[in-house]
């Protein structure tokens, strides 16, 4: 895997504005402190001139390493999506907001197309664009609409996006709207293969091979239905996102709609979460500060 085990803390700020420094969306983190142990651009992912949640994104890959933003409760229908992309990957000196892809796509500049992944790369592939930060987990529209950029989604398989991890992203809004009190902190990122799989096999964009997932909400309802006291304040998920994948980390359930067979989710802890995340990654992550612990 082609990344340097450096703390997000550690990381330069590789250009100006809103690429290369978390500092101006950081109260999209648990007090205000991304993940640490993933090298990567940090992005403040900014439309309509607001910000809207925070991206670490891996330039070679093309492809972010995961977002970080603050659920609300999903209101009215989702919006039609618009991709955009981030000019500040080409251009450090272009503007802060996001950018909707110009049609036809063949008028996109190719310094654009050199920094990050465009429309292309998807069109004809076998992948959906997987969203990192799903438009269902917020209730404003521009912050809605803000979820569509291309900086914010994975080459995600169909099964997985509209199967179990849709469900698991339905679960987890289902669960922060009725019994999380206070503000609930989401970060969505990706695992990848040992050796590097791409979309269209052109060494563009990266593939995840699992998806993962985790939230942090310190004010949460003490009267918790049975079952859901492990929940709380953190829950974590692993996501495949290769039905040809090992089983060590997420069983196959063949029991499953056969379509579902080999995308499924397994919920788990936080520390187990993590530990993955190490044994993968080959370095210490951590997603929450201090495991979302209120000291």
């Amino acid at each position: 895997m082609r990344f340097a085990p450096l703390l997000l803390s550690a990381l330069l700020s590789l250009c100006d504005g809103d690429v290369g420094d978390f500092t101006p969306c950081s109260n999209f983190f648990y007090r205000a402190r991304p993940p640490t142990g993933i090298a990567g651009t940090p992005i403040c992912q900014r439309y309509s001139n607001r910000y809207h949640f925070a991206t670490l994104y891996s330039r070679e890959r093309r492809t972010p390493w995961f977002s970080g933003y603050v659920f609300s409760p999903p209101h009215g229908k989702r919006p039609r999506g618009e991709w955009k992309y981030e000019p500040q990957l080409a251009n450090s000196k272009a503007g802060g907001n996001m950018v909707p892809f110009p049609t036809p796509p063949a008028k996109v500049d190719q310094n654009v197309v050199d920094s990050q992944a465009v429309q292309k790369d998807y069109t004809n592939s076998s992948y959906t664009r997987g969203h990192l930060n799903p438009s269902q987990h917020h209730n404003g529209t521009d912050v809605r609409r803000a979820t569509f950029t291309l900086t914010n989604v994975v080459p995600q398989k169909s099964a997985s996006n509209d199967g179990p991890w849709a469900k698991l992203e339905n679960r987890v809004s289902k669960i922060l709207s009725e019994y999380c009190l206070g503000e609930a902190y989401i970060v969505t990122g990706v695992i990848p293969y040992e050796n590097d799989h791409w979309l269209k096999d052109e060494g563009r964009v990266a593939i995840p091979e699992y998806m993962w997932s985790a939230y942090c909400c310190q004010n949460y309802s003490q009267d918790l239905p049975k079952g859901l006291n492990d929940i709380f304040p953190t829950f974590g998920a692993i996501g495949r996102n290769d039905p040809n994948s090992t089983q060590e980390i997420v069983p196959v359930d063949l029991h499953k709609k056969k379509e579902e067979q080999g995308y499924d989710v397994r919920s788990m802890s936080l520390p187990i979460l993590e530990g993955y995340l190490k044994q993968k990654y080959r370095m210490s992550i951590s997603v929450f500060d201090q495991q979302c612990s209120r000291a």
